[in-house]
């Protein structure tokens, strides 16, 4: 069984804008560009402010039961689902969570997490 993961790392701000600067020049030059697919912090202050024990929860109950909503997962935690909803869509936003609309209804989201691990990664 293949594992899926998540790659997470820390870049400061002028080495992702370097970085990004350089795959457009390759871009022009028309040269193949390796897809590096993770989500990166500015600092590991930044990482744990993110990945809070109350997220790292959300992420795993919605990895291992899969709830069909916001709501549902709610009740799962026993949170407000206020409070869920800002964590669901903060973690959707640094790539962490999907969001999906219901099959089977029009305004509920399902939330998924299509991976198994979180791989965090500092270079020195």
């Amino acid at each position: 069984m293949k594992i899926k993961k998540v790659k997470v790392g820390i870049k400061d701000i002028q080495t992702a804008l370097n970085e990004f600067v350089e795959t457009g020049k390759s871009l022009q030059k028309g040269n193949i560009i390796k897809k590096d697919t993770g989500v990166y912090f500015t600092s590991v202050e930044a990482f744990r402010r993110a990945l809070t024990p109350k997220r790292m929860e959300v992420l795993h109950t919605i990895r291992t039961q899969k709830p069909s909503s916001i709501h549902v997962l709610s009740r799962m935690l026993n949170r407000d689902v206020k409070n869920i909803a800002m964590d669901v869509k903060y973690l959707a936003q640094v790539g962490l969570v999907e969001k999906r609309r219901s099959k089977d209804k029009k305004v509920d989201i399902t939330p998924s997490v299509n991976y198994e691990r979180i791989v965090f990664e500092i270079t020195v």
